[in-house]
């Protein structure tokens, strides 16, 4: 592997707190497999600045990212530090919309998973088929494909059909999911995925699949928050993985 540039980081301790757990969780995508060689985002607001964006540099895989080569960019994509690598502004294009319009969206993740695309090439989308399911029931909006989402004038439709919902499952593409946490975006792909990977399974089987009625899946979706594992969403799961990178490779801290 070639030697990675780490540029040399001046930054507040909120900001390094801040590429420290978006380091850790481009590692975690990595180990969990969702990662797409070196294309797709995940991006988090820098917390004490405004329009300001940490992002992977492109053209490292998930890997290769640490907490002192993710990028600064501002909401159009372009750098705000000295980082010596560039930054996929074509495929920024939807993140800075939504980081723009959308004041709660802190955090952003956009994967290419081979459950999730298979899931969203369905003309039925995600069925409410077993438990992960039944959590996202009511709870996605779709968006048909446009080709590759480089436009900017694609923005106003992304918007427009994402509407009160925050995960938006990109037809024939992949889903994007938005979050006010890094942890709580953590924990919505996660169990976006496993939905997803299930769906793909009982689908294989050829076999009627068994949809769970919507009195249940109401009742499903009211007592979830009973069976979280304490504190804020997300937190404790994202904990776990992070500790469990850590064992693996500890240079995604540097």
């Amino acid at each position: 592997m070639a030697t990675l540039i780490r540029p040399n980081i001046e930054c507040s301790d909120a900001e390094w707190q801040a590429r420290q757990e978006l380091a850790a969780c481009y590692r975690i995508y990595d180990h969990l497999g969702w990662s797409e060689s070196i294309y797709n985002h995940i991006s988090l607001k820098v917390p004490d600045q405004e329009d300001a964006f940490l992002i992977n540099p492109f053209g490292l895989l998930y890997c290769e990212v640490t907490a002192s080569n993710l990028v600064k960019i501002d909401i159009d994509g372009n750098k705000l530090d000295d980082s010596p690598y560039p930054v996929n502004q074509a495929g920024f294009t939807q993140h800075a919309y939504f980081h723009r319009h959308l004041p709660w969206a802190h955090a952003i993740s956009h994967v290419h998973t081979t459950a999730t695309m298979a899931v969203c090439s369905l003309e039925e989308g995600l069925m409410p088929i077993n438990f992960y399911a039944c959590n996202f029931a009511g709870q996605l909006a779709y968006h048909d494909f446009e080709g590759v989402t480089v436009r900017a004038e694609e923005g106003e439709r992304l918007l427009a059909n994402l509407g009160d919902k925050r995960v938006l499952m990109l037809k024939n593409h992949g889903p994007v999911v938005l979050a006010h946490t890094l942890p709580q975006m953590f924990i919505t792909q996660w169990s976006l995925q496993r939905a997803c990977e299930i769906q793909m399974a009982t689908l294989s089987m050829g076999r009627p699949a068994i949809r769970v009625a919507d009195d249940v899946v109401k009742i499903h979706q009211r007592d979830l928050g009973q069976v979280s594992a304490g504190g804020r969403v997300g937190e404790a799961d994202f904990a776990a993985w992070t500790r469990r990178i850590d064992r693996i490779d500890r240079s995604w801290r540097d």
